[in-house]
């Protein structure tokens, strides 16, 4: 049986999405909604998961370094509970320490323009979550 996973980086102004392959093995990036409003958002979410035949997501929660949940890991949960009332995919989150610096690092290293580097972000924070996730799922 094979299953895609879809991987959400949630900021305050863009959500980040990222795809598995149908395998489940590799995570890439997909695309970057803008966040206008919740319900606006869970909506787009709801309808890629369906295109994209998603049977689980994968929220990348804010962590302190020391493992603590702040303001911004609050803020993703009420986004989660909002996620959650809309549809009945199972919802995981992953800790998403250091993806956005590692998205930032390797765009870095292709020599991406500082433009394109804001827009692909968010989607290359996501895919770095998603893989994550599947990685430790395979062991």
């Amino acid at each position: 049986m094979h299953s895609r996973v879809m991987g959400l980086d949630i900021g305050e102004k863009r959500i980040g999405v990222a795809l598995s392959d149908p395998l489940s093995i590799i995570a890439s990036a997909l695309t970057v909604i803008e966040r206008t409003t919740d319900q606006a958002a869970v909506k787009q979410i709801i309808a890629l998961a369906r295109e994209n035949e998603v049977e689980r997501i994968v929220v990348g929660m804010p962590r302190s370094l020391d493992g603590s949940r702040g303001k911004q890991a609050h803020a993703v949960q009420s986004f989660i509970d909002t996620l959650k009332g809309q549809t009945k995919l199972p919802i995981v989150t992953w800790d998403e320490r250091l993806s956005t610096v590692a998205a930032e690092r390797t765009m870095l290293e292709v020599g991406m323009k500082r433009d394109k580097r804001k827009k692909r972000r968010d989607s290359l924070a996501a895919a770095f979550i998603l893989q994550g996730y599947l990685d430790r799922k395979k062991t």
